[in-house]
């Protein structure tokens, strides 16, 4: 046998026996596939279930996770790709967190990997924070010569402490060319400053507050659920009842007994005053985590909850998916709120994601609002849930006066939008010295902008949508897709001047009306698509706090859990707005709503009053708002699911459907809902075109199925999608179980 023929079989034994001794394991990366890849462990690493890894996925390196279940051994080991990274630093993802995302991914129908892709949000946060750069002065150093700029920096440092090279420069009033200058001379010297560390542990018993009778009840019961493992409760308590401050005490219990804790809230805007009232109670601020952090302070609390450095977090849904070392505790305020529904990638509900990942870990969690959502509220009557009721606001003041002011008879004059009888209201309000909040759920100046001449309406050309005029921004905009154009002068089709005309108000068109009427008052517009941000929000809802506006006129974000003491008045423009839709939770919504955004008026010192501007005031859900009677609509609303055969009683998907080309999505559509199992339980509605047909230039039809409680949907489903038609191209299919919205 020749040399190299001797040196290729031996090449090959080498390698059979190396390929035997080489370890496979199953990474889930996060990619829309059903099930994780199979990977070799390079030679010297070390891997286990939940150790995070770098792995090629084709042309790329992306993230992933070592999964539980054994690897693919058919696949030959010689064309196995090997780990190109394990990241030693970061803590392995516990298996109850591994369980809760194969969780997820089975009741939503979406590939594990998609929720996986929620948990590992930043590479960044694999690795521990690099020091920072900074100087500090060195003892007896001088500089040559002595100038302001140098002195002002030396009289900065006098206290010892190092400085980074821009706080510092900004803190002396400076340029930097100082502060290199002083190195240079070798009157500063560079170090380096580790990383900053999470938020300091809350402390339990920084600070009691005097609950009500009512209140303490209420929170023993919930230190009592630490007892009873996965229990579940629904503190349903109406608007200014206290609910946060007893929620804080199955917080403070969580702490004492080493557990972290998370708090989701359904929207930024509610952080500020809830960061005070946290603060207040426990001595620190809780890590926040939600869209308007930076990366890197996302990094830094990723990293503490992890290691359980960070003790409490609160954030939006996506904090459902940290990875937490030692989760004890979930409280979902305002656990009725739509925001808490993810329509994208994964849907999902952070609300019932949360029972869900309390249930698997086997700890409690809370539910809170003054408008428990129908499907917690039957969970409750059913035993499911420990329902414990705060009747009484926790200051003693009354619940507000809520009146009808009917438009047919009413209504306000001609091209105003505010009645008579609201508008006295304000001006008494006023003259008290007290605060008057306008509601419309409407952003913008005006929802549709028309032609009077040629009858010509402005239309978004991407969405089946018309431009709401911003009339401050001085822009037509599109709510669904984010376009704009600049308001013009004339109509684009019939070139007539001074023939546009606004047509309904938005929050802006109200602010006129109110700032016309009332010039010497206040005024301020509380939107989410105003200038500024988070921040900016922030800023204003701390300025109607502290009594600096003397009318608020918001969109939906002033109705959740606002704390505002000088709030007298709460005028509704338009109350029938949310029963105009054909959503079959439709009257759950509106009164939800309007009964959290009356709830603001007279939480403090009582006397509130709240009117709402109706063309139906007979409307069922309007009566009960009127005669204060909760109960009342909960009666109405649960009774009608049950005939219905609706959620809660009943379940619901849907299944939306999209294409740049319209015929081509029907068709799919139509050819989809051909191949359904037959199965009498269940009711398939549709194809029929979205309620809105066509978003960011792709038209949607929606599939709506309905079946019985007991009924398994998701295996209905699976089986269908197998078997199926499936989508190529431009199409796409979304699963959507239990929907909230529908459009």
């Amino acid at each position: 046998m020749s040399g190299d023929k001797t040196s290729t079989v031996l090449d090959d034994l080498f390698g059979e026996a190396q390929a035997e001794r080489e370890t496979i394991v199953s990474v889930l990366v996060p990619v829309a596939v059903p099930t994780a890849y199979t990977y070799k462990v390079p030679a010297g690493a070390h891997v286990q279930p939940g150790t995070i890894v770098q792995v090629p996925l084709g042309s790329r390196q992306v993230l992933g996770c070592v999964w539980d279940g054994a690897p693919d051994a058919a696949i030959n080991p010689k064309k196995l790709k090997s780990i190109s990274r394990v990241y030693d630093k970061a803590r392995p993802l516990l298996p109850d967190l591994r369980r809760f995302v194969e969780w997820v991914a089975n009741w939503t129908l979406a590939a594990p990997g998609m929720v996986l892709r929620m948990v590992l949000r930043s590479e960044e946060a694999l690795e521990d924070e690099p020091p920072l750069a900074a100087v500090r002065r060195i003892e007896g150093a001088a500089p040559d010569r002595m100038t302001p700029a140098r002195a002002k920096v030396l009289d900065t440092l006098s206290d010892g402490m190092a400085w980074t090279r821009s706080g510092l420069a900004g803190a002396a009033g400076v340029s930097a060319s100082v502060i290199d200058g002083l190195l240079a001379q070798g009157v500063l010297e560079p170090v380096l400053l580790p990383g900053t560390p999470p938020t300091p542990k809350p402390d339990p018993d920084f600070a009691h507050v005097d609950l009500t009778p009512a209140q303490a009840e209420v929170a023993a019961s919930l230190r009592a659920a630490f007892e009873r493992g996965n229990a579940v409760s629904l503190i349903d308590g109406v608007t200014g009842s206290g609910k946060t401050e007893v929620y804080f005490e199955a917080i403070a219990e969580a702490l004492k007994r080493g557990r972290q804790a998370l708090v989701l809230l359904p929207e930024i805007a509610l952080t500020e005053q809830f960061l005070r009232r946290f603060e207040k109670r426990f001595g620190t601020f809780p890590a926040e985590w939600h869209s308007e952090i930076t990366p890197k302070k996302r990094a830094r609390t990723w990293r503490g909850v992890a290691s359980g450095d960070v003790r409490v977090v609160i954030g939006a849904r996506s904090a459902l998916f940290l990875p937490f070392e030692d989760l004890g505790l979930i409280i979902v305020d305002e656990e009725h709120d739509a925001a808490f529904k993810q329509d994208d990638r994964v849907p999902y509900s952070a609300r019932d994601m949360a029972v869900v990942r309390g249930h698997l870990s086997r700890f409690p969690v809370v539910l809170a609002s003054a408008t428990p959502s129908v499907e917690s509220r039957v969970n409750a009557e059913q035993g499911r849930y420990a329902r414990y009721v705060l009747p009484e606001r926790a200051s003693g003041a009354e619940l507000p006066e809520i009146r009808a002011i009917d438009m047919r008879q009413e209504g306000p004059e001609r091209g105003r939008w505010l009645a008579p009888e609201l508008l006295k209201a304000i001006a008494q309000t006023f003259a008290e010295g007290s605060q008057s909040l306008l509601f419309l759920n409407r952003r913008g100046y005006a929802p549709l902008t028309l032609c009077r001449t040629c009858g010509h309406r402005f239309q978004c050309p991407h969405c089946s949508a018309w431009l709401v005029e911003h009339r401050f921004q001085g822009r037509l905009v599109c709510h669904h897709c984010g376009h704009f154009e600049k308001m013009p002068e004339t109509c684009p089709t019939c070139s007539s001047t001074q023939s546009l005309v606004a047509c309904g108000p938005g929050v802006e068109r109200v602010a006129e009306e109110v700032q016309d009427l009332f010039p010497q008052a206040r005024t301020l517009i509380l939107s989410s698509d105003l200038p500024g941000g988070a921040e900016r929000m922030k800023r204003e809802m701390k300025l109607v706090e502290d009594g600096e506006a003397d009318i608020v006129i918001g969109t939906q974000l002033v109705a959740k859990g606002h704390n505002f003491p000088k709030m007298k008045l709460v005028g509704v423009v338009d109350a029938d707005l949310g029963l105009a839709h054909g959503d079959p939770r439709a009257a759950e919504k509106t009164f939800q709503l309007l009964a959290q955004v009356t709830g603001r008026a007279g939480r403090v010192t009582g006397g509130g009053r709240g009117f709402l501007q109706t063309y139906s005031p007979e409307h069922p859900v309007l009566k009960a708002l009127l005669d204060q009677d909760r109960d009342a609509f909960y009666r109405m609303e649960i009774e009608a699911r049950q005939a219905a055969g609706l959620p809660p009683f009943g379940r619901m998907a849907a299944l939306i459907l999209s294409g740049p080309d319209k015929a081509a999505a029907e068709g799919f559509a139509r050819a989809l809902v051909r191949a359904a199992p037959a199965d009498r339980s269940v009711t398939v509605l549709g194809p029929a075109e979205a309620a809105l047909a066509m978003v960011r230039g792709r038209h949607r039809y929606r599939l709506l199925l309905i079946a019985p409680r007991q009924f398994d949907l998701q295996g209905y489903l699976r089986h269908w999608l197998a078997n199926g038609p499936r989508p190529t191209g431009a199409l796409r299919l979304q699963v959507d179980i239990d929907p909230q919205h529908f459009l």
